[in-house]
């Protein structure tokens, strides 16, 4: 198990995931720096149709911005583009490496998240090395194809009580509904068309960030 990140909480109060769709014209890395620049710290490559060297180039990109930052690039399902771009860590789905496997074989710094939303499966991940969990979905989304059912902020906060580890609410988040995820235990929110299919992304990761940092915690 990697060491624990007592900032890794605040870190997560928003984790923008990429879509190349939704950024239309503008392009991910120029709503990436937008949204740095607007507070964002995490931020997760997530792209399941590129391949390999086209993936690897567009981490780099990223890496270089949220390097400047001061900020922290997840790469989606793909461990051997984040370890190649240097990236600070990769996010896991259902159908992916098991964490355990993962964690025996990356530096024991580099950060690991998992996507449940179930308590048991979340206590597995969490002894097996994972750093967070990504919770969801809590509300109807367009954004993912593969989002699954919807499960509500009730579960989400049964999840977030039951690991030590931060937990973030996933799918169908607005700036309005991450005022109610902030009522919750979890740490943050993950978005991908919220901000990514925003006329005004950096706007839009201010309203996100606005009830976790009224909140206070961290």
């Amino acid at each position: 198990m990697s060491p624990p990140r007592p900032d890794l909480a605040v870190t997560l109060r928003l984790v923008v995931l990429t879509d190349s769709t939704l950024a239309n014209s503008r392009g991910v890395p120029a709503i990436v720096e937008d949204s740095l620049a607007a507070g964002a710290r995490a931020i997760q490559l997530r792209n399941k149709e590129a391949e390999s060297a086209r993936l690897l180039k567009a981490a780099r990109e990223l890496r270089a911005l949220t390097r400047r930052f001061g900020a922290l690039l997840f790469v989606n399902d793909r461990l051997d583009v984040a370890l190649a771009a240097e990236a600070d860590g990769v996010h896991l789905g259902r159908d992916d490496l098991p964490v355990a496997a993962v964690r025996a074989q990356v530096p024991q710094d580099f950060l690991i998240g998992c996507s449940t939303d179930d308590p048991l499966e979340a206590a597995h991940a969490v002894a097996g090395g994972a750093d967070y969990l990504g919770c969801g979905t809590v509300y109807p989304t367009n954004s993912k194809a593969d989002a699954g059912e919807v499960i509500g902020l009730e579960r989400l906060e049964r999840l977030a009580r039951a690991v030590a580890v931060p937990v973030v609410g996933v799918g169908g988040i607005t700036p309005a509904r991450a005022r109610e995820v902030a009522r919750t235990s979890a740490a943050g929110v993950a978005v991908i068309g919220a901000v990514m299919g925003a006329a005004d992304p950096a706007g839009a990761v201010r309203a996100l960030l606005a009830p976790f940092i009224e909140r206070g915690d961290g």
